[in-house]
Formats: structure tokens, sequence, C-alpha cells
């Protein structure tokens, strides 16, 4: 997912690249692993503070419970050591994260950011120094190829922003039977735009039509004349792909502004903050495309949610806690594969992935390093997230 743009980051990532040029790694060296014989290190970077800290906070419980299982046997005797730098929901925090991970650290690969623009921040280094970096809910295409360039050292573990929005537009048309919508987006998110121009195009391609598209900034925290609007133009459905903060204010406001049509995001409304600032009641005829739902039947994702809550006091896992576990178990799986901690290797074996089982789908990595693997949708209930439907790859 992709939060608010960092002016200095390309700066921080100039300059981090020539200072890792003479660390380990760099053009021309052998194998990079790591490890004292017993143990492999694994560097965590992930917002455990900051604006986006329930997403990084999320990832580590499940990233943790994951590594706990993982150890119980180990990999050929080794057992994975998580060494974890909060990067505070900023870029330039993300880059010197990745700096002190990879030269001081010395991991064998980094899992996080959360955030597209925090994993961006890492991907020059991780390059330089040929780490493997995995985002564990990182959705911009760019993280992993960019200008007909694939980053052959970065991956991800959920889908991408385009399949998110093509979900939602389909299951408006399908499921909601909108034949008008209304898309609202963060001005400043390439998370949100992303996603919005998806679900337009897929929208108009389904025989719908946008009646309205209006933008805030994050931060915002008025949104009734904006919303009177919308109401105006009588859409059928509203596409809402922001993040949870303003998301539930906007809710909020819309249901006491009288509007009352379906409103659907992304997974950047999956937080148990979004209840508390919209409100249980205002959240009812919502709608949300994730990565899984607890509430799934499925026999692999009820076993995850009950060992989930053994480990975290009864609290029920969101996708942020799956994802997390689950990019622990990808990885895992390719140091095994590996037979090796060579970073060099396990990259080649991380690419290589195919028909994994994992909570949030069964997955493979296609040619541009993004897993093809199924969406989730989910529906507000009385304050509770309700599973509706799962949506396969084409």
């Amino acid at each position: 997912m992709k939060k608010k743009k960092l002016a200095g980051a390309f700066l921080s990532l100039t300059l981090a690249a020539g200072v890792l040029a003479g660390c380990s790694g760099g053009s021309g060296s052998s194998e990079k692993s790591s490890g004292d014989g017993e143990t492999i290190k694994i560097g965590v970077n992930l917002e455990l503070s900051g604006g986006v800290a329930s997403y990084g906070q999320s990832i580590a419980e499940g990233l943790e419970l994951a590594t706990a299982e993982i150890n119980k046997e180990g990999i050929d005797g080794k057992k994975i050591k998580l060494i974890k730098v909060d990067n505070k929901s900023e870029a330039s925090e993300a880059t010197s994260g990745a700096i002190k991970l990879t030269s001081q650290d010395q991991v064998t690969a980094i899992v996080g950011a959360a955030t597209s623009t925090n994993t961006i921040a890492q991907v020059q280094i991780a390059q330089d120094n040929k780490v493997p970096v995995i985002s564990p809910s990182g959705t911009s295409p760019e993280i992993t190829y960019k200008d007909d360039k694939l980053n052959d050292y970065i991956f991800r573990t959920s889908f991408i922003d385009p399949f998110q929005g093509t979900v939602a537009a389909n299951f408006a048309t399908s499921e909601v039977k909108a034949k008008s919508a209304a898309i609202y987006i963060d001005s400043a998110s390439d998370y949100s735009k992303g996603l919005a121009a998806a679900f337009k195009e897929q929208f108009i391609a389904n025989g719908g039509k946008i009646v309205a598209e209006e933008a805030y900034i994050a931060k915002d925290t008025d949104f009734r004349s904006t919303l009177t609007r919308l109401k105006s133009a009588k859409p059928d459905f509203i596409f809402l792909p922001g993040y949870y903060e303003e998301a539930g204010l906007i809710v909020k406001q819309a249901r006491e502004t009288g509007l009352d049509v379906p409103f659907m995001g992304g997974d950047g409304w999956d937080s148990p903050k979004l209840i508390e600032i919209a409100g249980a009641k205002a959240l009812n005829n919502t709608f949300i495309t994730n990565h899984y739902s607890s509430g799934d039947p499925d026999e692999k994702i009820q076993n995850f949610v009950s060992a989930f809550k053994a480990k975290y006091k009864d609290k029920s896992p969101d996708a942020f806690n799956a994802l997390g576990y689950d990019t622990g178990y990808y990885l895992a799986d390719a140091i095994k594969r590996a037979g090796s901690t060579d970073s060099e290797k396990i990259k080649d074996a991380l690419e290589k992935t195919k028909d994994l089982e994992l909570v949030t789908g069964t997955f493979t990595l296609d040619e541009k390093h993004n897993p093809i693997k199924s969406a989730t949708i989910l529906e507000f209930k009385d304050g509770k997230q309700v599973f509706n439907t799962k949506i396969n790859p084409e």
C-alpha cells in the first residue's frame, strides 16, 4: 500500500547506494549469507509507530507467530532470528533501516515495509547488496517492476492495486447491481489513485457510468461539502480507495448527510480503528477487497485463526496479521528449497515459487514478482467484518 511521498527519499536512496557499494554483497561479490551457524538472521523493517503503525504492528504479530512455528523444527538445523527496525511510517526511516540491516546486521533477507512508499525506499539498497526484500502488503506495481525493468531482489506477498480495483468494479456491477458510481480518492496517494483508475476502467467496461469524481487530501477531517456534491450526483455506489483514518470519517459524515448508498474500499480500510472512527452503524452497507477473511471456512485459515488467538489472547487476526504470517512461510519455504542461507540463492528460490498453499491463497509468482492469488470481499455488519465471497484470478 502506498502512503505519502517524501521529498528527500530519492536523495537518501542515492546516498545509500554510494555508501553501500563498499559494503557486503555489492557488484562482483560472491555469496552473501547470514547467521552464526545456528541462526538465520532476517531483518524486519516495519511501521511499528507513526501514521500507519496499525499495519506494521499487525504484520509483525503474524510474522512472529509463523517464526515461532517454523522454529519448532527449524530449517536444516537452524533457527530464524528476527532483527527489527521501526521505520516510523516514513520513507527516510525505511531507507536508514535497510542500510542498518544490510550493512551492520548482515541479514539474509528483509521483511517489510507495509506500505509501498516505504518499500520502494529500500529498493536500491536491496539491489546493490543483493538482499531479498519481501513486502507483505505493498500493492503498488512499481515496487517490483518499473520502467520496463524488474527489481529482481524485490518481492511481495499481497496482490497488486489494479487487481483490487478490477475486483471492486466487478463486485459493484454483478453483486450490488450498480448502474452508476462515484469515485472519491486521496489525491496525494498513488495507492488510492491506482485502485481508482482500475475501478473506473472496469466499471465502464461493465456498462456502468461514472457520475462524479472527487478528491481529498490525507489528514483532512471535514468532508461534508464534497459529500453533499456526491449526494447530488445520485450515484448507486461510491468507491473510496483510501486509508482507514480518512475513510472512517468520510463514511461517518456521509451517513450524517443522508448519503446511504453502498461504499467500497480496498485493503487500506482494514484496521480495528476504522470501526472506532466511523461507528458500527455507519459502516453497514460498506465493503472492502481484502487478502483473506477470518470467517472463511477453509481449514487452513481456521487453523491459523485458532493458533493466532491462542498466542494473542483471543484476538481475531486481520488481513495484515495473515500477510505477515504468510510472508514468514513464503521466505522459509524459499530458504528450504535453496538449501542455503545465501541471499542470492534464496532470491532464486523466491522467484520460482509455485502453488505454495498459504493462508491468503495458493501462491504462484509471475514474471514481475507479483503473486497470482485470490481476493476476498468482506462486508461490514454491525461493526464486524463478515466474509462475503472469494474472487479467484482469471
